[in-house]
Parts: structure tokens; C-alpha cells; sequence
């Protein structure tokens, strides 16, 4: 019974794949598929307009600013650590230089 389904399946397959190929090589088939993508694109860039006719960010857009203000944060932490690191010497230079008067 096992050997029927898998010998059924295999067929399906088969079927499918003949299918597929039929319809790559329609030439009809070909253009709406071409056209159903080139309207994807259209409308994708055709809401990028709007958003930005609106003065709305887009997705990207606030993932971008998102990435740049992460950036932003880690650098001012960074100066923060070398000020810190600043303050601590001046204060040991100082009590050095008041130590040895």
C-alpha cells in the first residue's frame, strides 16, 4: 500500500512539474506574470510617492533613523566613558601635585 502511495505522489509530482513547465513556456502566461510583477513594482514605488508626498517616513526610512540614533548613542557613551576617564586623571594629577607641596 505504501509502494501505491508513494508511486501516486511521485505521479503528482511529475504532473505538477509538467504543469509548471507548460506554463513557463507560455508565451501568454510569460507576459501577465511579468506584468503582475512590473504592477508590484509600480506600487511599491507609486506608495513610496505618496508617503513622501504626505511628509510620512517610511519603513525603511525609520529603520534607517532607528540604526543612525543607535549609532549616535553608542559614540556619546563612548565620550562620556573618555570624560570620565579625563576627570579621574585630572583629579589624581591633583591630588599628586597637592601632596607634594
Amino acid at each position: 500500500m505504501t509502494d501505491d502511495g508513494s508511486g501516486i505522489r511521485a505521479r503528482g509530482e511529475e504532473a505538477l512539474g509538467d504543469l509548471a513547465q507548460a506554463l513557463l513556456e507560455n508565451p501568454l502566461f510569460s507576459q501577465a506574470l511579468g506584468r503582475a510583477l512590473g504592477a508590484g513594482e509600480k506600487a511599491v514605488q507609486a506608495q513610496k510617492t505618496a508617503l513622501g508626498a504626505l511628509d510620512l517616513a517610511s519603513a525603511g526610512d525609520v529603520e534607517r533613523l532607528v540604526r543612525r540614533i543607535r549609532s549616535l548613542s553608542d559614540r556619546v557613551e563612548e565620550l562620556e566613558d573618555l570624560v570620565d576617564n579625563l576627570e579621574r586623571e585630572v583629579d589624581r594629577i591633583k591630588s599628586t601635585s597637592s601632596a607634594s607641596t
